[in-house]
């Protein structure tokens, strides 16, 4: 047991050199001395302190002893980061018989994850007492053994070290021996008895003594063995080596039966007295007799086990040589081994802390993982380099001596790979090297980076009109390469702002698939084009979205019968229409006017002739609707019933039909002219011209009052410009407007006229390849013309459609008019429709416009 000044003076002395190493971290890192077998609870050192390290964080931050060995024995107390012992630590267990027991210690802290190292020397406490190997110790020497010899004594084992480890041996008092004893390279005490007086085995033949091993703790400790020396009879002549000591180098990696030495001793003396054998001495350790075996009679060492620097680099022993004499007589030598290092250890990694997941969005230089490298073996063998694949985007930061901290060295992209095998690889400096390989698995978690994407930037879809309401239209997949939440999609409709039509009204939009479905049946005739944005929104945090413009193009059907306008009447009843008695041949008797709300081929009308007492006497003409006197008509013919059918060229085409009853009457009024009789003046028609030139002076100043109120109406309404025809008519044109009850426009010229004239309503064709659409219906049934270019074909050819259907879609788009239409029918070039042109030869307008007046 110690007392109480022997405690305090070993907690003072682990306590000053706590603090030499503390202050200035002289001894290069913190270093804690405590006491082997200390109780759980003792204090072994502040770690928060000398970190410096909130207390108050590290619950929350967790720090705690890294490594299962290390946390059998030692804890932080998290309230005041002292670091206390856990189990008492018996050192000889932990370190044996090694002068210096350090124990490495590393902590490891969370949020962010850091490592901190300390050293906890165990410092030895005198808890073991010297113990002889055998309590009887049997010794022979010959009479004839001169004063002054030596005979070495098995030594005592101390499990202690240092000042607590042997510090001397007594030996019983006697007046024939002493003991001396020997300080070996180790620092190992070997007791040798010492022969003072000559003996005589007549006298006395034996002899007991006490020897006795005392260690330097305080209080010392000791242990005793009887040692009883027998006197053998005169053998004059030792064997005598040729040195005191041997000293010798093998490679560890020797093999078995590799001779190391061959030891000579030799005798004078004849006979069995002369024959030397070799033997190791008493106090030989059994791993040595199981590492080297030593012949008898030659003396030569050979190797017979293994060899291992890490576990011992060095073996000492005696050789002892005996004569056959008797008595017998012997001499020892000292023999030492050294070992030499070979690289045969591979690097050990330890990987302490690791992140088996981190998110894509970690900056560069987030810890990973804490790796330890260790390499039992020495000097260049034991230096060890770290390196992972250079492709990745990971790096090594070493912090201490075989200690690396793997981090990120780039941006982390989990769509482009979502997991790495990071192989880490340990090599030494050794010849050649070993290394060593192990994988950390790491998997990268999603952050929402990435926004919805739609396959198509814009989508144009067609549909045509009179469909179903829930017909599907179109589904807009959009795709997102993030994961879970981030990756789930819903779809909305965005509703353009200013604009008259909802897109709701039209469609419904899915917000799960993207699929769009019509609500409602779309009507060509009121509805040409539908422009919508569709988002894609993600369920991230914060979400992402992207849009897609859709844009709907109504197909026209055949869904309209022609209407006719010209003449008017009413369902069921005749048409009665005068003819003036003696008429010849190409008389226009009148003029069937007829429009189709479809667009295109399906609004392309034709006129026929379907009906016709004698069909020899009238002609109709198939794309103008003219009827005409095909013969010299009699005086007395009979009123006449003609039914002319109107027929579109849609498929299957639609048709009506306009009944006419034409009957002779008497010659009251002038006959109207043939058009396209020559133009030349007749008696009568220069006093007619004077009434047209003063008529046209009145109108022109009418026209002009007109004008001035056309004029402000288009500066109020900001988007009309006025135009003034020769004429003295005025018009107020307005670019790509539209008004309710008009048909887009699609480049073509429009020109509503005056609900008291004979034409109301004209479409001039305005496609740059000549392609005239006709009219659209307007909103009221007043009487209309229809006007085409010069490429209609005339009566009894085919019909040759002048614009493929794909121009039949109503846009924005202006292109100036290349064909120039005429009034078919009429010979006089003076009214003529090009752009516009009425009663003169100058252009109106050029371009996509609106006539919006009284001409």
């Amino acid at each position: 047991m110690f007392s109480v000044g022997s405690w305090v003076e070993i907690c003072w002395g682990a306590t000053l050199l706590f603090l030499i190493c503390h202050l200035g971290y002289v001894c290069g890192q913190i270093r804690y001395p405590v006491p082997e077998e200390s109780q759980e609870g003792t204090f072994v050192g502040n770690v928060a302190q000398d970190f410096l390290l909130d207390t108050e964080s590290l619950s929350a931050r967790r720090l705690q002893v890294a490594g299962e060995v290390n946390q059998r024995h030692f804890r932080v107390d998290l309230d005041s980061g002292a670091l206390l012992i856990k189990n008492p630590i018996d050192r000889e267990a932990l370190c044996g018989l090694s002068a210096s027991c350090i124990v490495p210690l590393e902590f490891v802290t969370e949020g962010p994850l850091e490592m901190y190292r300390a050293e906890v020397e165990i410092v030895d406490v005198n808890d073991h007492a010297p113990r002889f190997p055998r309590q009887q110790l049997d010794l022979e020497i010959g009479e004839a053994a001169p004063p002054g010899q030596r005979f070495p004594l098995e030594k005592a084992q101390d499990a202690d070290v240092g000042s607590n480890s042997i510090s001397s041996y007594r030996l019983s008092s006697n007046e024939h021996f002493a003991l001396d004893v020997k300080k070996r390279s180790d620092g190992s005490l070997v007791p040798e008895l010492l022969l003072e007086k000559p003996l005589d085995r007549e006298k006395q033949s034996d002899y007991r003594l006490v020897l006795t091993a005392v260690d330097g703790g305080n209080p010392p400790r000791s242990g005793t063995a009887e040692l009883r020396v027998s006197v053998l009879d005169v053998n004059d002549n030792a064997p005598a080596f040729q040195q005191s000591s041997y000293r010798i180098s093998v490679l560890e990696s020797a093999p078995a039966g590799m001779l190391l030495i061959q030891l000579n001793a030799s005798d004078p003396d004849l006979g069995p007295s002369g024959n030397v054998t070799f033997s190791f001495s008493g106090h030989t350790p059994d791993r040595v007799r199981n590492l080297f075996s030593l012949h008898p009679t030659t003396g030569k060492l050979t190797l017979q086990g293994p060899l291992d620097f890490e576990s011992e680099n060095y073996y000492e022993f005696d050789i002892r040589a005996r004569d056959g004499g008797s008595p017998a007589m012997e001499q020892h030598c000292s023999l030492r081994v050294d070992l030499l290092d070979v690289n045969d250890n591979a690097p050990h990694i330890t990987v302490t802390s690791e992140l088996g997941t981190l998110p894509e969005s970690a900056e560069p230089g987030t810890v990973v993982a804490l790796i330890s490298v260790q390499d039992p073996d020495s000097g260049s063998n034991g230096d060890v380099s770290l390196r992972i694949p250079d492709h990745l985007p990971f790096a090594l930061k070493s912090a201490f001596r075989n200690q690396f901290s793997l981090v990120t060295a780039g941006p982390l992209d989990r769509e482009a790979k979502s997991s790495y095998d990071i192989m880490v690889t340990a090599s030494d400096a050794g010849n050649p090297p070993l290394s060593t390989q192990r994988t950390i698995f790491l998997n990268i978690s999603d952050v929402n980076d990435n926004p919805p994407s739609f396959f198509q930037r814009s989508h144009e879809v067609f549909v045509p009109e009179n469909n179903r309401p829930g017909d599907l239209l179109c589904s807009l997949a959009a795709s997102d390469p993030d994961s879970g939440l981030n990756a789930l999609i819903s779809y909305s409709l965005l509703e353009p702002r200013n604009r008259d039509v909802s897109a709701s009204s039209f469609i419904s939009l899915n917000p799960q698939t993207g699929a769009v479905h019509a609500t409602r049946s779309f009507d060509y005739e009121q509805t040409q084009t539908l422009q919508f944005e569709v988002q894609a929104r993600d369920r991230g945090n914060p979400p992402l979205s992207s849009t897609v413009t859709v844009r709907l193009f109504v197909l026209d059907l055949n869904d309209n019968a022609p209407a006719v306008l010209r003449p008017r009447a009413r369902p069921g009843s005749l048409c009665p229409q005068a003819l003036p008695p003696s008429v010849g041949a190409g008389h226009l008797v009148t003029k069937v006017t007829a429009v189709d709300l479809d667009s295109g081929y399906n609004a392309w009308v034709s006129y026929q002739l379907l009906e016709a007492p004698d069909p020899s006497l009238f002609a109709v003409s198939r794309y103008a609707g003219e009827v005409r006197t095909a013969v010299p008509i009699p005086a007395d013919l009979p009123p006449q019933k003609l039914v002319i059918v109107v027929k579109d060229s849609g498929s299957p085409p639609l048709s009506t039909s306009v009944t006419l009853l034409v009957s002779l009457e008497e010659d009251t009024h002038p006959v109207v002219p043939d058009l396209r009789e020559s133009s030349a003046p007749r008696e009568g028609e220069s006093r007619l011209t004077l009434y047209l030139a003063v008529s046209l002076v009145a109108i022109c100043f009418v026209s002009f009052g007109s004008f001035v109120a056309l004029l402000s109406k288009c500066l109020r309404g900001a988007a009309c410009g006025v135009t003034c025809f020769p004429a003295g008519t005025c018009a107020c044109l307005t670019r790509s407007r539209r008004r309710e009850g008009l048909p887009p426009s699609n480049g073509i010229l429009r020109i509503q006229l005056g609900s008291d004239d004979p034409i109301k309503f004209v479409d001039v064709g305005g496609h740059s390849h000549g392609c005239t659409p006709l009219a659209s219906a307007p909103t009221r049934s007043d009487s209309f013309m229809m006007v085409k270019s010069p490429s209609a074909p005339m009566a009894g050819e085919p019909v040759r459609p002048s614009c493929p259907p794909s121009d039949l879609l109503y846009g924005l788009e202006v292109r100036p008019l290349q064909a120039q239409p005429t009034l078919e029918g009429y010979s006089d070039p003076g009214i003529w429709l090009g752009h516009v042109l009425v009663s003169l030869h100058e252009p109106l307008v050029n371009g996509n416009y609106v006539v919006d007046g009284v001409l």
